[in-house]
């Protein structure tokens, strides 16, 4: 089980490094997942133009390398642009797709030939079996490892819904991430950014990991409702510890069920 966590952008360093010190403390508790550090160095596709978007690219990476130096730990961010692609794969262990770019052949193809594990997140326009398409062009690039991450499908306007049954039809030809914090947002929902139901997180990664996922995305801040993006749908920190023992007891329970 994959376990993606941190702050939506880089705020800064202290925010940065209070995540990254509870999730190494989380997996020495919980060594049985795979922890993996997130967060980005431009969000680039922002609702508003004066929205905070990073530190960029030279900055970020910079914090980012700090993060696993001094933590260890395994780290992915976004690349939006195939020049951001090789000097990204120098710090990162897995490169993520944003979902508005998950059909964009050339980024994915750099990616891929990075050799690095390529996380897509599943466009909200995509069918499921549209993503196979997906797969196949990382696959045609020479990945040998990647990942299909679930976010919700858009649902009229400014609403996403999560289809679970998307979760068994990738599964058939990919290993799928479910992301529990986009799929509970509201695109553009506050007007000149987006809104989110916090409420909604952990039932659906109940739901998800019941389902039988390979991994779990989810967005956590110390302090969401200050948070310089996606608050509204990002974890308290001081949550994580408990989420995880939910998904602990339900892949317990999975697998009590399958063996008895």
């Amino acid at each position: 089980m994959i376990i993606i966590a941190g702050p939506c952008v880089i705020e800064n360093e202290k925010v940065v490094f209070q995540v990254a010190q509870e999730l190494k403390r989380l997996s020495e508790l919980y060594p049985e997942f795979s922890f993996v550090f997130k967060s980005s160095f431009d969000k680039a596709n922002r609702s508003s133009v004066k929205s905070f978007r990073g530190p960029g690219l030279e900055k970020g990476l910079e914090i980012l390398s700090k993060v696993k130096e001094e933590f260890g730990l395994k780290i992915t961010t976004d690349v939006h642009e195939t020049w951001q692609v090789e000097p990204v794969s120098q710090v990162v262990d897995i490169i993520q797709i944003p979902a508005f770019l998950s059909r964009q052949t050339d980024l994915l193809v750099a990616s891929a030939k990075t050799g690095k594990p390529v996380n897509v997140k599943k466009g909200q326009f995509l069918a499921p079996w549209d993503v196979k398409n997906v797969v196949e062009k990382l696959m045609y690039a020479g990945a040998k490892e990647y990942y299909i991450t679930e976010r919700g499908v858009s649902f009229g306007y400014n609403n996403l819904v999560v289809d679970f049954r998307s979760l068994v039809i990738m599964s058939s030809f990919t290993k799928v991430i479910f992301d529990a914090t986009h799929s509970v947002q509201l695109p553009g929902g506050a007007g000149d950014k987006s809104s989110g139901q916090r409420e909604f997180v952990l039932p659906l990664i109940r739901a998800a990991v019941a389902v039988g996922c390979d991994g779990i995305f989810m967005e956590t801040h110390p302090d969401p409702d200050s948070a310089l993006s996606d608050g509204p749908n990002m974890l308290p920190l001081n949550s994580l510890e408990s989420v995880l023992e939910t998904i602990q007891r339900i892949r317990n329970a999975l697998s009590s069920y399958s063996t008895g």
